[in-house]
């Protein structure tokens, strides 16, 4: 044996290995692959530990190929997803979570400058899917189906697709060449997108068409309103026709003074995009900021870009030039109560943002479908009470924003893929969430988490480029890097290193290990030297 050998390969055959010394366990080591919380929370299903674990190795393109697996819009999604997945992180517990959204934008940004591709089904079904809506959740059925080998036909009623990526999420969040480019890559894979065409009648366009099935992505296009009574010279707009305005060519004409009626993402979308065309805006919610259904990061940064904000208010009324205010309480319930105190305040133009619904006229000739509440109901499989029609996205129960949309895509597509060829899909069933007391903290190094730098205050009050960046190569990289790899093996050779009996056996770079039980006595010590948690003492018995 040679004395530069290092000491941890070359323990001699004639030790324990060779000297059974007998079994007397009662539980043995067994390796498991549990659920990060990451991967659960995803809306979108996407596989977050699957690829940071490929991103840290510096494998860029594969790790941008395994999102692409349940996520077609990685750059646009690191931009506009909220990120539950970094709210479900364990690593938020120890020190702060891993900026998987960070990291999803880095590798959707790299996939845009080096051209990567998608690839389509080198099988063709012979199938023919319509789509109707080139929102986030149409596109992503689309794009599923057609790697399944499906031919897919989207009509959209807007000059351009995109849905409420393009007409209800400003420039300053979503640069329109990320989404363009985006969209471009289904495009490329036969994917035939039809802008300008809207569907009036779904049954005879599915007759008229030869469809084999079809999915439903309608988005959320029309404002809810509330009366508030107004004189005739008083300019009372939505939000979403103000939003849809301002992409277009010929921007609303707000004046000076926009008093912003509501208190969600979308009031604080308007109020920000009206500030940088010059405006002074006013958002007026009836409840206070901590009950406002806003993210908080974006009411922060409303504010820091100069929106003024008035909490437990209500519009009662708006004239030429004068909003007419009531102050408000809220109750034992935290609901909010009017006072009968009034002020006025001088606008120029009210706009009400008070959410969305979906136009279903289309659908009025189907009487299978049922709708409640301006949402068509679908069973576990996204389909509607008309075989062989599918739907998701904002005009289904259920949460409305993108990244949920893009993941009624996918399941739609699995679950039509298999309509169609006869079946159903069945989803395969989870393994048991990996929960933070199963980790073994101390192996991991302190990290602090990168923060993506934000676009100078100045600009983002005047301009409409792009608030947040994007991480650096190195950033990214360390980022990565933080993530505890929960419940599953990365190889980190510690059960290897300690085992006193040898037990461990090293499959090879990639391929893990497995125990061998002719020698292992059941200590548990790989168990608590594990540092991720994805090994179980069970019993002999199993």
């Amino acid at each position: 044996m040679s004395k530069n050998t290092p000491f941890a390969i070359t323990l001699d055959v004639g030790s324990s290995l060779a000297n059974r010394t007998g079994s007397w366990r009662t539980v043995k080591p067994t390796y498991v692959s549990r659920l990060p919380p990451c991967n659960a929370k995803c809306p979108a299903g996407e596989k977050c530990q699957a690829w940071l674990f490929l991103a840290e190795q510096g494998d860029y393109e594969a790790a941008w190929k395994q999102i692409t697996e349940d996520n077609p819009f990685p750059a646009t999604m690191g931009r506009v997803c909220y990120h539950t997945c970094e709210t479900a992180c364990n690593r938020g517990t120890l020190d702060e979570s891993v900026g998987i959204n960070s990291v999803e934008r880095f590798l959707g940004d790299n996939a845009l400058a080096k051209g990567w591709a998608f690839t389509a089904s080198k099988r063709e079904s012979g199938k023919k899917v319509l789509v109707v809506g080139a929102g986030p959740a149409g596109l992503s059925a689309a794009y599923h189906l057609r790697r399944m080998g499906h031919a897919v036909h989207v009509l959209e009623a807007a000059e351009q697709p995109g849905g409420m990526m393009r007409y209800g999420i400003p420039k300053y969040r979503l640069p329109r060449e990320v989404l363009d480019q985006e969209i471009a890559r289904i495009e490329a894979m036969g994917v035939v997108i039809e802008c300008g065409r809207e569907v009036t009648d779904l049954e005879a366009e599915m007759k008229a068409g030869n469809y084999d099935a079809v999915f439903l992505g309608l988005g959320a296009h029309l404002a809810r309103r509330t009366y508030i009574p107004a004189g005739d010279a008083s300019r009372v707009m939505d939000a979403v026709s103000v939003l849809k305005g301002i992409e277009g060519q010929d921007a609303p004409m707000l004046g000076r003074r926009v008093v912003v009626y509501g208190g969600g993402n979308t009031a604080m979308d308007v109020a920000r995009t009206v500030r940088r065309m010059g405006a002074e805006p006013l958002v007026v919610y009836r409840r206070t900021r901590d009950k406002a259904p806003a993210h908080q990061a974006e009411i922060t940064e409303a504010i820091e870009e100069g929106v003024t904000m008035k909490w437990l208010s209500t519009v009662k009324e708006a004239s030429e030039g004068v909003i007419k205010i009531e102050k408000m309480v809220l109750d034992a319930d935290g609901k909010p109560q009017p006072t009968g105190e009034f002020e006025t305040i001088e606008a120029d133009s009210l706009v009400l943002a008070l959410g969305q619904q979906t136009d279903l006229g289309l659908l009025n000739r189907i009487p299978e479908l049922s709708v409640a509440n301006d949402e068509v109901a679908v069973d576990a499989a996204m389909m509607t009470g008309k075989k062989g029609v599918f739907a998701g996205g904002d005009m289904v129960p259920g949460d409305k924003n993108v990244t949920v949309a893009i993941g009624h895509g996918k399941k739609a597509a699995r679950a039509i893929d298999a309509y169609l060829a006869g079946c159903e899909y069945v989803e395969p069933k989870q393994p048991p969430l990996a929960t933070y007391e199963r980790l073994h903290t101390w192996y991991y190094a302190d990290a602090p988490k990168t923060i993506r730098p934000m676009l100078d205050l100045v600009r983002r009050q005047t301009t409409f480029d792009e608030v947040q960046h994007g991480l650096t190569e190195e950033n990214a990289l360390f980022e990565a890097r933080r993530c505890m790899s929960c419940g599953n093996c990365f190889e980190c050779d510690n059960c290897y290193g300690v085992c006193p009996d040898n037990a461990v056996i090293k499959l090879g770079a990639g391929m893990k290990f497995k125990f061998n039980y002719e020698y292992c006595k059941g200590c548990g010590i790989c168990a608590n030297e594990c540092p991720c948690g994805a090994i179980d003492m069970v019993s002999e018995d199993i």
